[in-house]
This record gives C-alpha cells, sequence and structure tokens, in this order.
C-alpha cells in the first residue's frame, strides 16, 4: 500500500511544465504571470495637476493670504487631454482641471477654492510652495521598472496598472486542457428521471467544476458506460488532446470495474492502494499514442473530491509550471471527532471563528457534509482521535471565498 506522499509524487512525474503562453492584456484576468511585467511609460507620464484650480509660478503668488489676495492675469485654460504645449509667462496664471498637463514656467497649483473664481483675472489667496498640488513625471512608476513579478496573480488592480504602463499583451502560465469522464451503467445525466437503480453523474459535473477552478481548461466531459469496446475505441484517440484525462469510477475490487479492468491490460496504468481515507483505491499512467497522462478516481462522490485535491490539483499545478505543494494552513479544533488508525484521514470541515469543526456525516456517500465544507482536515495515520483544542492542518477547498 501506497502512502499518500509516494502516491502524489508518483502522479507529479507523470508530467512536466507547458510552456508558457502569451495572452492579451483583456485575457489575463486571473492568470498567473509566468514572466515580470516591465512598464513601458513613466506614471505619470508627464507633470500633471492634482487638483482643479490655477497653475502659477510659485513666486508671484508668495505671501498671498485671504487677507492680502494676489492678483493675477487668467492666459487662458488647460483641460484633462489637453496635448498642447503651454508656457505660462511671469505675473500670471492659467485656469487647469485635475489631471492637465502643466505649463511651462509652472511649478504650483492653487486649488479654486482658494481664489475667487476669475476667469480673465484672478484674486489668489494661497501663498503655495512649489511642487504643490502636482503629479511629477514618473513618481509612480518608472519606463523600465518591473511593475509586478512573475508568479503573482492578475487582478483588477494588476490589471488597471499594466494598461498604465502601456503593456498590451503579458506571458502567463498555461492553463492545462484536462478531459474528464465518468463511467458506470448506472449514472445519468443531470436533468433527466431516474430508473430504479441509477444515479445522477454528479461526479462529472464537480470535477468539471474542480478543474475550472482550479485554473485548468476543460476540453471534454463526457460518460461511459462500462463498455470494454467503448474503453478501448477512447484510449485510441482521446478526445481534444488533453494534457490530463480525468476519470471517476470503476477502479475498486468489483467484477464490473471495467475501468480498471481495460487500462490494467495496457500495461501502462498502474492500480493501487493508497493509505488513506476516503479514496484508498487510485490509479495512474499513461494511456494513447500520446501517452496522455490519466489519472482514474473513486466513484464514490467524496472520495472523487477529496482524492481531486490530494492529488488532482499537484498535478494541474505542475503542469502550470507552478510550485506542486498546496500550503497548508493551522487551526485549532472547536470540537472533538475520531480517525482511523493506520491511514491519513482527510476530514470535510468547516473553519470559522470558533474553530474547527467536521461539516457533518463523514461517509464517501454524503454529498451534504461536502457543500457546507471550507477544508480539509489533515490527520496523520498515528492520530486516532482530535480533541477539542487540538492544533489541526488545514488544505483549503478549490473554490472558497
Amino acid at each position: 500500500m501506497r502512502t499518500v506522499e509516494e502516491h502524489r509524487a508518483a502522479l507529479v512525474a507523470l508530467v512536466s511544465a507547458l510552456p508558457p503562453v502569451t495572452v492579451a492584456l483583456s485575457e489575463s484576468l486571473g492568470r498567473v504571470l509566468a514572466a515580470d511585467v516591465v512598464a513601458a511609460v513613466d506614471l505619470p507620464g508627464f507633470d500633471n495637476s492634482a487638483m482643479d484650480g490655477y497653475a502659477v509660478r510659485s513666486a508671484d503668488v508668495a505671501g498671498a493670504s485671504a487677507a492680502a489676495p494676489v492678483l493675477l492675469d487668467v492666459d487662458g485654460d488647460i483641460a484633462a487631454g489637453d496635448t498642447r504645449e503651454h508656457t505660462l509667462r511671469p505675473g500670471a496664471t492659467m485656469r487647469i482641471m485635475t489631471g492637465a498637463p502643466m505649463p511651462v514656467g509652472a511649478d504650483a497649483i492653487v486649488p479654486v477654492e482658494e481664489g475667487d473664481g476669475g476667469v480673465e483675472r484672478v484674486a489668489l489667496t494661497l501663498a503655495a510652495e512649489a511642487g504643490r498640488h502636482l503629479r511629477r513625471r514618473g513618481e509612480d512608476v518608472r519606463a523600465g521598472d518591473v511593475v509586478l513579478r512573475a508568479g503573482v496573480r492578475v487582478t483588477p488592480g494588476r490589471l488597471a496598472l499594466v494598461a498604465a504602463s502601456n503593456v498590451a499583451a503579458v506571458e502567463v502560465v498555461a492553463r492545462p486542457r484536462v478531459h474528464v469522464l465518468s463511467t458506470g451503467d448506472e449514472l445519468v445525466t443531470v436533468g433527466h428521471p431516474l430508473a430504479h437503480g441509477q444515479i445522477v453523474d454528479s461526479n462529472g459535473s464537480m470535477l468539471a467544476a474542480l478543474v475550472r477552478a482550479s485554473g485548468g481548461d476543460l476540453v471534454g466531459v463526457g460518460h461511459l458506460d462500462d463498455d470494454a469496446d467503448a474503453w478501448a475505441s477512447l484510449l485510441a484517440d482521446v478526445p481534444g488532446e488533453p494534457d490530463l484525462l480525468l476519470t471517476t469510477g470503476g477502479v475498486s475490487m468489483g467484477a464490473y470495474d471495467t475501468v480498471k479492468e481495460v487500462l490494467s491490460g495496457t500495461g501502462t496504468v498502474d492500480f493501487v492502494k493508497v493509505a488513506m481515507r476516503p479514496g484508498m483505491p487510485q490509479g495512474a499512467g499513461v494511456v494513447g499514442p500520446r501517452r496522455t497522462p490519466i489519472i482514474t478516481l473513486p466513484g464514490n462522490p467524496v472520495s472523487s473530491f477529496v482524492s481531486f485535491h490530494v492529488f488532482v490539483l499537484p498535478v494541474l499545478r505542475a503542469l502550470a509550471g507552478l510550485d506542486p505543494e498546496v500550503a497548508l494552513i493551522r487551526g485549532v479544533a472547536a470540537q472533538g471527532w475520531s480517525s482511523v488508525s493506520g491511514k491519513v484521514e482527510f476530514t470535510r470541515v468547516v473553519l470559522d471563528g470558533d474553530g474547527v469543526r467536521p461539516s457533518g456525516g463523514q461517509g464517501s456517500h454524503m454529498l451534504g457534509a461536502l457543500a457546507e465544507a471550507t477544508h480539509l482536515a489533515v490527520v496523520d495515520a498515528r492520530t486516532t482521535e482530535i480533541r477539542p483544542g487540538d492544533p489541526v492542518h488545514l488544505l483549503p477547498l478549490v473554490g472558497q471565498d
């Protein structure tokens, strides 16, 4: 029987990092940068006003106050977006709007509130020193500066910074292409009526959602009956040319576990037991002419869900060129629960302000507790009981807020 760590390492070894891709900035939201982003322009790109007011030479308003305003001629207006180059003569001012370029010779702004609002001649009451209410060229970013480092995720705020830096395309880590297949004669597509003995194929929908939430691209989501010929046909030409084929069901010890039966005959897929609960039966290898990596997960919904987080997520991260390891966080048990000896147990839990507690029934078929869970508590194989107040290691669930 393999340990969790041994099986995870075997799966990660099946893949290598995909080459990064260049995408338009508009398509980069949520993607992880594969290279530093370097500013193409200064930010701001020119000296400009931080206020609506009057552009002045600070020497011309020295000593100005409410009791002794300074009178200056107004030589015109400068609006935001004005691309002309203006020059301010000594003893005069120009009305200026927020963001508008400073005229040559001006070195300060008197806000409109510090004057009488004149449009031909104005009385100013603020002795604005040089640099007052100005935004200097390059004070935020200089052309050639690294504005974002490789490895960070593009958020709306970061996207705005890149756009302002006049960078139209960025290099991002690849999104692994995944084909998801559910297996079993008993499965029915969601929304269809169920006959006696049939169940809804929730695993297909769940795994597809997990792939998307993990940053992968789905090239197919399908279902195959327990039909060896159908499986053989699929393996000869895996649809969508995926980077990973992900299956669920048919990998246990039953007489009708067709996935295990067919793939065992290829000689390129191993089926093992992993010392964990839930999710003990696992399989992995390569299939087809393209030697497509395949991970076969158990059919029980919770087993499949847990196995995705423990095994599939590290593989997707490795394909994307990221560190396969997902960092655990620490919590404190708010209530106790028991665990099995000799296996790593992944308990579905809720982490809230009171601490960590099981999210409900822990059976591998119980989706109610799964829907409420926020983390998996990773309980080592030597621990058989968690007591209130005990420290707990937690694996965050994909897609949680």
